[in-house]
């Protein structure tokens, strides 16, 4: 879930659709923004052409992970980016002029915004508008659903794992159960989710982010997935093949397993395995994924991407967003000691990275503390929150009146949805139930 691949995302919306949606693609976005002219409120002082509903709902998401409430105006900012249909796209340059048939609306972009909204609605300036803005999000979302099950980026395309989970995530916050959202074909999310998953014994997978897996030991390690079995795809090929691909798997693994970017690990800590059953089901998958990922951590300590078109280097680099990704899908899957090394890794070498990377990406790190019951304030020899806060509006005071006593542990609504269970648990056995309503 970072930024750039978001801001790749977007430049391939058009390529990617078809006739169907051929005005919303070839709309052109708003010139580039100099920094001085990114709108007040805003956080970060990029170019927000591509991501600035993104990173202003991930920051708002990792602050309330630690009860900070974003400032007024900040939420102001992002309601005032949502169109009269309950969509957002990614960035509206000029919020004062309705929507129309040439905004590109985007279901990430929509999906984060509802669950950043939803997590600062009671502290707001107007929670009522909030949670209205919420809902109608959350209601337009359900509005453009495939008939698949799944959502793809800019509605009208092929369902993807990253927009199926995103959305999945983003419903349960507002409190609607996933599971009970049909398409017009009869089919939910997890119907959808589970097309992209590659079985544990799959002889020709291929990784797409060019890195091999491989099996540790025996001893709490990954075992049972071969390669890249257990892995999710990010969409099928022509010819219908699933190609492995972290990100993917990172989303699909906490959309499977009903919980979000902002969860915490489970516990106790469960053994990671890849298992093939007869009938498959969204947990089971969710687990695959993550034998799939702590594999890939095992390998080298954290995931990497091949080099750009075009780039300088010509070996693979490290790629710090989708390491802190996995870590959060391992820990929600009470794996923590498989996340272990990587979030080390992260806490060494990814301050830097984030400097560069703005909101979103001190957002993601923050996210990895969480979930491993790290202190974001002390997250190697930086203070994730403090540079988070310094890229945006000064936070509002904290409020520590009885009323917001214990706010911050439900409004994300991921693990209330946790609790109450989704319906679906044959194969994943009990025990790892009762672990994931453990915070």
């Amino acid at each position: 879930m970072i930024s750039v691949r978001r801001a790749a995302a977007a430049l391939a919306a058009g390529a990617v659709l078809s006739t169907t949606v051929a005005t919303a693609a070839t709309a052109a976005p708003s010139p580039t923004p100099s920094p001085a002219k990114v709108p007040a409120g805003l956080y970060g002082t990029s170019d927000p052409t591509y991501d600035g509903v993104w990173r202003q709902s991930l920051a708002f998401l990792a602050q309330r992970t630690s009860g900070i409430q974003p400032a007024d105006q900040a939420v102001d900012w992002l309601l005032g980016q949502q169109c009269a249909n309950g969509a957002f796209a990614s960035y509206r340059p000029d919020p004062a002029k309705p929507c129309d048939a040439k905004t590109m609306l985007d279901s990430n972009a929509t999906a984060v915004a509802v669950q950043a909204l939803t997590a600062v609605k009671r502290q707001s300036a107007d929670p009522a508008k909030t949670e209205k803005a919420a809902k109608a999000g959350a209601a337009w979302l359900k509005s453009v659903q495939n008939k698949d099950g799944g959502w793809s980026y800019v509605p009208g395309g092929a369902s993807d794992a990253n927009s199926t989970s995103i959305v999945i995530s983003a419903l349960a916050s507002s409190g609607v159960r996933p599971a009970d959202v049909k398409s017009t074909g009869g089919k939910s999310p997890y119907d959808a989710l589970l097309t992209f998953a590659l079985p544990c014994a799959d002889p020709g997978a291929k990784d797409t982010d060019k890195a091999a897996a491989r099996d540790t030991d025996k001893d709490g390690g990954a075992s049972g997935a071969k390669g890249d079995g257990g892995a999710f795809a990010y969409q099928p090929d022509k010819t219908g093949k699933l190609f492995a691909n972290a990100d993917a798997t990172a989303a699909a693994t906490l959309a499977g397993l009903g919980k979000g970017i902002t969860a915490r690990g489970a516990q106790p800590q469960q053994p990671v395995t890849c298992t093939d059953l007869p009938k498959p089901t969204a947990e089971r998958a969710a687990l695959n994924g993550a034998s799939y990922l702590a594999a890939r951590l095992a390998a080298t300590g954290h995931l990497t991407t091949p080099p750009m078109p075009g780039a300088t280097e010509t070996a693979e680099q490290p790629d710090y967003g989708n390491t802190a990704d996995a870590v959060v899908a391992l820990a929600a899957a009470g794996a923590k000691k498989e996340a272990a090394g990587a979030l080390a890794w992260l806490e060494k070498n990814a301050p830097a990275w984030a400097k560069t990377g703005g909101p979103a990406a001190y957002a993601q790190l923050v996210f990895a503390a969480h979930a491993m019951d790290t202190d974001p304030r002390s997250f190697g020899a930086v203070d994730l929150l403090e540079q988070l806060n310094a890229t945006g509006p000064a936070p509002k005071a904290p409020d520590n009146s009885e009323a917001s006593a214990g706010a911050d542990e439900d409004e994300s609504g991921f693990d209330v949805w946790w609790i109450i269970g989704i319906g679906m648990v044959v194969g994943v056995g009990i025990g790892f139930l009762m672990s994931g309503r453990k915070k």
